[in-house]
């Protein structure tokens, strides 16, 4: 049966999509709220979600983009309590956990530095406040309201690093009536969560909400080294966020939210490429075919070290203030805030030096990271035929770091391999704005443009020690320091059309831009001041130039689509096609630069990206609920030659099945005592690849299926609900991101749980 989902003709399956989606159908993580219906005599007909996508509130099937939107009934029924839980759930999206943070893919363009050097391709915002390290934005999801998915370049409104797309994240803010829930669940892997909320209004001019989380789950990773040390990809954090909402009048509105969070997980959340793949000796990786138990099991034994016990530690806390002041003709806003976020971890890991030769190494880190930022906007308010909003954008990114590598001694290097980096500074400036003007009442127009200045630095060094303190006497070190500036205008063009009362056509011409950067090192004869006065850049380590640094990663999109309700608007449907051309995408990867281990990011030339989706749903009766998507895609690079002697021309990109489907389904049976609620739905994917272009690796994922289910128990006239689901049902795991050195992070296995809500 897997086997035929995943070889289905594309064409054929795309016709019968199309055929059935004349009548109804969509895919559980859609754009409508699902609201519960109760009886017999309920309303048929779909809900509708408002979104800010576009920063301003409209219906989300009257917003002119490609988008996805998780609501809070749809992340509780799913089970959603995370970025990494969304995992592959919506079209051409991944989002993915990896040992060094969130991991986003969209379209098939994702980007793999996580340090502190590296930006994402999507960026992801917590109530519209762009989140810059990917280890910060795993962070638990309570308390929300919903989770817009933008694909395609938003750099117009939503600015830096939105090559790909922008994930944003709106918790829910306090209301002027009183409201507390709890909720608990328990579950396979020993899962204990417990979460709550109360919102409480203080004055006609004051509301207070208060939320927390806490979560936790044994590790999904077995030890088979015969070490004893508890292993990873478990779970235990806690967070809580507490929020203000002001009125006090003539158009004011001051929402103030203070949020604080821990988590202590184990970093040692991977295992080796082998337990997926044989053929590494030869350089060419073929699926095992192994079960779940084996592949999450950590057999690694390092003919070097001895292991210690892995560790993460992670403590953050923002402040964000977002007011607003409706001024008649136009709204004046503010939205600023300021995070901190501190991260110590232990990592033991598995480094391939050679084709059948691998060593253990740990890995100690100390990161300090604090950012700000603020945005000034103003937009037009009122139903006539123009509307404009434009604004200025500042944000700061602080980091102080620092890593040390040991055990890399028999791989001919120093027994410490040590990183230090202090200050490093990410400085972002940018002035945007976009109107849209109704040529006709069925007609509109809309351009809009940012300009963006990017400055980034680093100053630090890189020493070769003998012991875990550095000794200056003895130690050699060399400069580690880098900077680059970047600036570009994109811009928007588009055209919204309502071809019928419930049917809006959509097209648009945009650009996007992803700053550059600099790589691990230094340029010969460069020297250190201050603290790094005697540090400077021998010329046998010095980096040429042209790979010190790399260009920012820009592109051209072209997409249209179609959004349009139908049947008495119990059935939607949500068209887009899409067509990109990239240019100096970048892609990064550990290497061995002058005989030395570097993080470096490369420019990878030229992509084509390319596709379809469809997604939609239908009530065919007050108590039946059916889903789907679809999604097909070509991602490859039309121009790359990662070195002299190889053209990967016509490669496809990582993350890039060239189809998708998913389809869900609901019902609810109306019981004398309550509602018996039956749910499930099933993903079926093409094989795709994760690539090491440096390394000439690519890792083949086989076409494969994840569904799940789920079970839920609403009495009638009661404060509380039960609701069990299992998740993964065929048990099946992959590898989430393979890096360049073998070091593979798989998916969450089959998990089972309980939920029971209870509300006050």
């Amino acid at each position: 049966m897997k086997k035929q989902w995943v070889r289905l003709n594309p064409t054929l399956l795309a016709a019968s999509i199309a055929g059935i989606a004349s009548f109804a159908v969509p895919f559980h993580a859609t754009a409508q709220a699902q609201p519960s219906p109760q009886g017999p005599g309920a309303d048929a007909t779909l809900p509708e979600v408002i979104v800010t996508a576009q920063r301003n509130a409209a219906p989300a099937s009257r917003t002119p983009v490609a988008m996805s939107v998780l609501t809070a009934a749809q992340l509780d029924q799913q089970g959603i309590d995370s970025p990494g839980a969304i995992a592959d759930r919506l079209p051409n999206t991944y989002l993915q956990n990896s040992y060094d943070g969130l991991r986003i893919t969209m379209r098939g363009v994702s980007n793999a530095d996580a340090t502190e050097k590296g930006d994402p391709s999507a960026a992801y915002l917590v109530d519209g406040v762009y989140v810059a390290r990917p280890q910060a934005q795993n962070a638990s999801f309570y308390d929300v309201e919903r989770i817009e998915v933008l694909r395609g370049p938003q750099g117009t409104l939503y600015g830096r690093n939105t090559t790909a797309g922008a994930v944003n994240v709106i918790s829910k803010a306090p209301v002027p009536y009183f409201e507390a829930a709890v909720n608990a669940t328990v579950g396979s892997y020993d899962t204990r969560q417990l979460g709550g909320m109360v919102n409480v209004p203080v004055s006609e001019v004051l509301a207070l909400r208060a939320a927390f989380t806490a979560n936790r789950h044994d590790p999904y990773i077995r030890n088979g080294q015969g070490t004893g040390y508890r292993p990873g990809l478990d779970r235990d954090d806690r967070a809580a966020r507490l929020s203000a909402r002001l009125t006090p009048g003539h158009g004011i509105t001051a929402i103030v939210r203070y949020e604080a969070g821990l988590d202590n997980t184990n970093n040692d959340s991977t295992v080796a490429d082998t337990n997926f793949y044989t053929g590494l000796a030869q350089g060419k990786p073929v699926w095992n075919g192994d079960d779940s138990a084996r592949r999450l099991t950590n057999r690694f034994k390092s003919p070097n070290n001895v292991p210690d016990q892995g560790f993460s530690h992670k403590t953050s806390s923002s402040l964000s203030a977002d007011v607003s002041w409706d001024l008649g003709p136009a709204t004046l806003s503010w939205l600023g805030s300021h995070r901190s976020f501190e991260h110590d971890y232990l990592y033991n890991y598995f480094y391939r030096v050679a084709p059948s030769v691998a060593l253990g190494v740990r890995q100690n880190f100390h990161g300090d990271y604090t950012q700000d930022s603020h945005e000034l906007r103003i937009a037009t308010n009122g139903q006539g035929p123009l509307s404009a909003q434009g604004g200025v954008y500042w944000f700061h990114e602080n980091v102080s770091d620092h890593y040390t590598f040991r055990d890399l001694k028999a791989a001919g290097l120093t027994p410490y391999y040590v990183f230090d980096n202090d200050p490093v500074d990410a400085w972002s400036r940018a002035v945007f704005g976009q109107a849209t003007y109704a040529l006709s009442p069925r007609l509109r127009a809309t351009a809009g443009a940012r300009y963006t200045e990017d400055d980034k630095s680093r100053y630090g060094y890189i020493g070769y020690q003998q012991a875990a303190t550095l000794n200056t006497a003895t130690d050699p070190r060399e400069l580690n320091a880098g900077a680059i500036s970047s600036n570009k205008t994109t811009w928007r063009l588009a055209l919204d059309y309502d071809l019928a009362p419930g049917t809006l056509l959509y097209g648009s011409l945009a650009t996007g831009y992803k700053s550059g950067g600099f790589n691990d090192g230094c340029s010969a004869g460069a020297v250190g001041s201050g603290r790094l006065a005697s540090v400077g850049c021998p010329a046998a380590s010095a980096v040429p130039a042209h790979s010190l640094v790399y260009q920012p990663e820009t592109l051209r999109a072209l997409e249209a689509g179609l959004k349009t309700r139908f049947w008495d608007n119990r059935a939607s449907l949500n068209l887009a096609v899409f067509h990109y051309d990239y240019r100096n995408l970048q892609l990064s990867s550990q290497e061995v630069v002058n005989g030395k281990p570097r993080y470096e990011t490369t420019n990878a030339g030229e992509a084509k990206v390319r596709g379809l989706e469809a997604d939609g749903q239908v009530r065919v009766t007050a108590a039946d609920r059916v889903t789907y998507a679809l999604s097909l895609l070509d991602a490859h690079y039309t121009s790359y030659r990662p070195d002299a002697t190889r053209d990967l021309s016509g490669t496809k990109l990582d993350r890039a099945p060239a189809r998708t489907l998913a389809l869900g389904y609901e019902h609810r049976f109306a019981l004398p005592g309550g509602s018996l609620v039956l749910g499930g739905g099933t993903r079926a994917s093409a094989a795709y690849i994760l690539g090491v272009p440096s390394k000439g690796l690519v890792y083949r994922i086989p076409g494969h299926t994840e569904s799940d289910l789920r079970l839920g128990w609403e009495p009638l006239a009661a404060s509380w609900s039960l609701l069990a689901r299992v998740r993964n049902l065929e048990n099946q795991v992959r590898p989430l991101t393979i890096n360049s050195t073998g070091i593979t992070v798989p998916s969450d296995p089959r998990t089972g749980e309980l939920r029971l809500d209870y509300r006050f």
